[in-house]
C-alpha cells in the first residue's frame, strides 16, 4: 500500500481518537459541573431544615432531660405549679377562706387564682392590670375574695390601689358577661415615693373592733401606713426609726404592729381603737431585745400573743408578746433555736422570710432558693426542699411565701397548703410535711 495513505490514515485515527477524548472529557466536566452545582443547590436548599431538625432534636432531647431534671427536683410536698406569670412574682397572698390566691407579678398584672382544687393543673383566674407604666410588688385581699389592694412601683414613685370585681358578688346571679374589675380608691407616691416591700392585711377583732379589714404597708425607708382595707383611708404612720425597713407586719387580730429592721431589736406598736370600732391611734408599746445582728424577718403566731423572728445572728426567737406592758412588764423570750441551714463552708445561712401554719405548729422559712419546713415546738428540720424553683441562671430566689388560713381540697381530701413565689416566673404550691414535737429538742 502507498506509504502516503498509511500515514493519512494513521493521521486521521489520531485525531479522531483526540476529538472523542476531548468529547468525552468535556461532558466529564460538564456533568461534574453539573453534580457540583447540583450538590451545592441542594446544601443550601438543605441548610435549614437541616438545622431545623437539628434544633428540633436537641429540643426534644432538652425536653427530655428537663423532665428527667425536673423528675429528680420533684420534692414529695410539692403538689402543683401556678404557671403564666410573664417576669418574676414579687409577693402573693391567700384570701381568708383560702380558696382564692393572688399574684403580684413584675409584667404589671396582678393575677387571682380560684382554688377549687389545689392539685388541679388547670385554674381559673381574674387578671387586674396595674396602671400603665407600674409593677406590682405586694398584694393582700380586702374584706374579701372580690377585693385586691395592690401596691405598684413606677419611675415616680410606688402608690396603692383597691381593685374589686363586681362581677363576682353577681356571677351566681345573672349569667352575664364578667366585667373587668374597678379601682375602688388609690393613693398614689406614698411613703415619700419609696418602694413599698411588704403589704400585709387582716380582719380587725381585738377589743372594740369593727371587724373591718385592716392592712399595713412598710417601705424601704423608715416609715409604716396602716390603712383602712374598705375606704382607702389612712389610719397612722409610724417610724422605725431603724435607717431601713426590712418589713413589717400586723398581728391577726389587728391589735400590733412590729417591724424588722435595720439593727437587731424589734419594735412593737398597738392599734388602739375606739369604743365605735375605729382606730383611735397606733402607740409604740415594747422592743424585743436579744438578737445580736439585724432581725431579717418575723411573723405573729395565729394566736397573736407571740412573734417568732429570724436573725442574721444565725437564730430563731420566739417571744410572749402578751404582757402587761402598762406595768413595765416586758416580753419574754420563750424559746431560741439555731437556724439549721449552712453553706458548704459551715456557715449559718440567715432566713429571708418566714411564715407560721395556721395551727401554729409548723414554721415554713426560706433563704434563696432553699424552702425548710421547721416544728415551732422544738426547732427541728420537717423537711427541706433545697431547690424549691428552678435555680438556672441563679433566677431560683423565693420573694414570697404564705400559708392558706385553714384547710382547702386537695385532690379528694383537705390539707394545709403552702404557697411560695419566685423570680422564675413560678408559683408553687406545698403540702405541709407531718408536724411532731416528738422528734426530740433542737440541739443548741
Amino acid at each position: 500500500m502507498d506509504p502516503l495513505i498509511l500515514l493519512a490514515a494513521g493521521i486521521s485515527i489520531l485525531i479522531g481518537a483526540l476529538m472523542a477524548l476531548l468529547f468525552v472529557r468535556h461532558n466529564s466536566l460538564d456533568r461534574r459541573s453539573e453534580v457540583e452545582t447540583l450538590s451545592k443547590t441542594e446544601i443550601l436548599t438543605d441548610k435549614n431544615p437541616t438545622t431545623s431538625n437539628s434544633k428540633k432534636s436537641h429540643s426534644k432531647h432538652h425536653s427530655h432531660a428537663s423532665d428527667k431534671d425536673q423528675n429528680k427536683r420533684h420534692h414529695p410536698l410539692d403538689i402543683n405549679t401556678l404557671k403564666g406569670h410573664g417576669d418574676l412574682v414579687n409577693g402573693l397572698c391567700f384570701s381568708s377562706d383560702g380558696r382564692s390566691l393572688a399574684t403580684a407579678c413584675a409584667d404589671g398584672v396582678v393575677r387571682v387564682y380560684k382554688l377549687d382544687d389545689a392539685a388541679n393543673k388547670s385554674f381559673r383566674f381574674l387578671r387586674i392590670n396595674v396602671p400603665p407604666g407600674g409593677h406590682p410588688t405586694a398584694v393582700a385581699f380586702g374584706d374579701d375574695s372580690a377585693s385586691v389592694v395592690v401596691a405598684s412601683q413606677t419611675l415616680s414613685g410606688c402608690s396603692l390601689y383597691m381593685f374589686l370585681d363586681e362581677s363576682a358578688k353577681t356571677a351566681n346571679e345573672t349569667k352575664q358577661p364578667a366585667k373587668p374589675p374597678v379601682t375602688k380608691w388609690e393613693h398614689p407616691k406614698i411613703h415619700d415615693k419609696r418602694a413599698i416591700l411588704t403589704l400585709f392585711g387582716t380582719t380587725a377583732s381585738y377589743g372594740n373592733a369593727d371587724e373591718s379589714t385592716i392592712l399595713v404597708s412598710c417601705s424601704e425607708g423608715t416609715d409604716i401606713m396602716l390603712w383602712h382595707g374598705k375606704s382607702g383611708k389612712n389610719l397612722g404612720t409610724v417610724d422605725t426609726n431603724q435607717l431601713k425597713n426590712n418589713m413589717a407586719a400586723v398581728s391577726p387580730n389587728g391589735r400590733f404592729i412590729a417591724a424588722a429592721a435595720f439593727t437587731a431589736d424589734v419594735k412593737v406598736w398597738e392599734i388602739v381603737y375606739s369604743k365605735d370600732g375605729s382606730v383611735k391611734e397606733v402607740l409604740k408599746v415594747m422592743q424585743l431585745k436579744g438578737h445580736k445582728s439585724a432581725v431579717t424577718w418575723l411573723c405573729f403566731t395565729p394566736d397573736s400573743e407571740k412573734i417568732i423572728t429570724a436573725s442574721k445572728d444565725g437564730s430563731i426567737r420566739t417571744w410572749n408578746i402578751n404582757v402587761r406592758y402598762q406595768l413595765e412588764e416586758d416580753p419574754k423570750t420563750l424559746k431560741v433555736f439555731p437556724i439549721p441551714l449552712h453553706d458548704s463552708s459551715g456557715h449559718v445561712l440567715p432566713y429571708d422570710r418566714l411564715s407560721i401554719s395556721p395551727d401554729g405548729k409548723i414554721l415554713a422559712a426560706t433563704h434563696g432558693s432553699t424552702l425548710q419546713w421547721l416544728c415551732t415546738e422544738t426547732g427541728r428540720v420537717l423537711d427541706t426542699a433545697d431547690k424549691a424553683h428552678d435555680v438556672a441562671c441563679h433566677a431560683g430566689d423565693i420573694t414570697g411565701i404564705a400559708w392558706a388560713p385553714r384547710h382547702i381540697p386537695v385532690g379528694n381530701q383537705k390539707g394545709l397548703v403552702l404557697a411560695t413565689s419566685s423570680v422564675d416566673k413560678k408559683v408553687k404550691l406545698w403540702v405541709a410535711p407531718p408536724s411532731s414535737t416528738s422528734l426530740g429538742a433542737a440541739t443548741s
